[in-house]
């Protein structure tokens, strides 16, 4: 199919994914490595799945510490639209840059929003649900794409879905955004069939976004504005503004006033939040599976997920949904269940000084 008329892919491409340490790292996220064995990083594979959609049309936000390594590894991106932040803002500091940008640049511009991180595995059903979230767009909707629950899980956010969108079939409105639950109130939002994980994709003409901030946060809209206007400015402006996520600024507000659309998707979408879900995604099941090299790794009686990240023999025995992830200058060993534990050590080496290792 033919890519989407003035339709602009947007990502922001930031945070250190301190759950994947010591693999990813404040100097070199998650989004720079190949965490799939697909040969593509999760950045590269994030630009792969929306060109057919949005050709040449691109816009990442990156910080200045990862400009260069983004540039390397998406040659074919634009150079001047991969933006570098000052110092992190959080979600709506960076898609608002975007879409300040191309308010000014393309006036029928609908962007959509797809963090750098994430993995899906059904390009095409990506596309279709893509597709639709555009033509809802372009009826000054803000859409986002709720992905169907796998399990009830108490790590996601959940879009409360509401009726069928008029002249839309397969859009509903939105009731409203629902912050990360009990897993207990997770497995009733799942039994109900009303409820769709929020992954933080968002599909708006960049106007209409940025109204809707402007009616909530009028100084940071119109800052924004302002720095798209004159771009000499963004040193000078960005300590100023907001540090805020997308959700808490407009998605959540907007839903309020029933300016909020979804698009329900059943395509597979994994966040890559910890090496549980990598080892999950990686199809850890009934014996050990290696990130690398599986040369490199030894072991004998034992399940899990090993990254030999260093070059040298990993052996594990005789231990269950065991975790090593062996680097130059760090070694984790952890297990599955407490795979979310991980970020503790990023801030324990934060507090005793060490961020060479962070």
């Amino acid at each position: 199919m033919p890519a989407i008329d003035h339709f602009w892919a947007v990502i922001p491409a930031g945070g250190a994914g301190t759950r994947l340490w010591p693999l990813s790292r404040s100097s070199s996220p998650k989004f720079l490595h190949d965490l799939t064995g697909g040969g593509r990083t999760l950045l590269q594979a994030t630009r792969d799945r929306l060109a057919p959609l949005a050709e040449d049309r691109f816009v990442v936000v990156t910080g200045k510490a990862h400009r260069d390594a983004v540039l390397a590894q998406l040659p074919e991106v634009d150079g001047g639209r991969v933006l570098a932040e000052p110092s992190p803002r959080d979600s709506m500091a960076a898609i608002g840059l975007a879409a300040a940008l191309l308010e000014r640049e393309d006036p029928q511009a609908v962007m959509g929003s797809f963090a750098a991180d994430h993995v899906i595995e059904d390009a095409e059903a990506f596309a279709t649900s893509v597709r639709l979230a555009v033509e809802v767009a372009r009826e000054d909707w803000l859409v986002t794409l709720g992905i169907e629950p796998a399990f009830p899980s108490s790590a996601f956010g959940y879009v409360h879905l509401g009726g069928e969108l008029a002249g839309h079939p397969g859009a509903t409105t939105v009731q409203e955004f629902v912050e990360k639950p009990s897993v207990r109130r997770a497995a009733d939002y799942v039994a109900s069939g009303r409820y769709r994980w929020n992954a933080g994709m968002f599909v708006v003409r960049p106007t209409v976004l940025l109204d809707l901030l402007a009616r909530w946060h009028p100084d940071f809209a119109a800052a924004l504005r302002a720095v798209a206007a004159d771009p000499a400015r963004l040193e000078e402006a960005w300590p100023g503004l907001p540090r805020i996520a997308v959700d808490h600024a407009i998605a959540e507000p907007a839903a309020a006033a029933g300016r909020v659309a979804c698009v329900p998707s059943s395509f597979p979408w994994e966040d890559v939040g910890d090496f549980d879900s990598l080892a999950t995604l990686l199809g850890a099941a009934g014996g050990t599976t290696v990130l690398g090299a599986p040369g490199l790794v030894r072991d004998v009686d034992s399940s899990g997920l090993v990254v030999p990240a260093a070059g040298r023999v990993v052996a594990v025995v005789g231990l269950d949904d065991v975790v090593v992830v062996d680097t130059p200058d760090a070694l984790l060993v952890t297990t599955r269940s407490r795979a979310q534990d991980v970020k503790q050590v990023v801030a324990q080496l934060k507090d005793a000084g060490r961020t060479d290792l962070t």
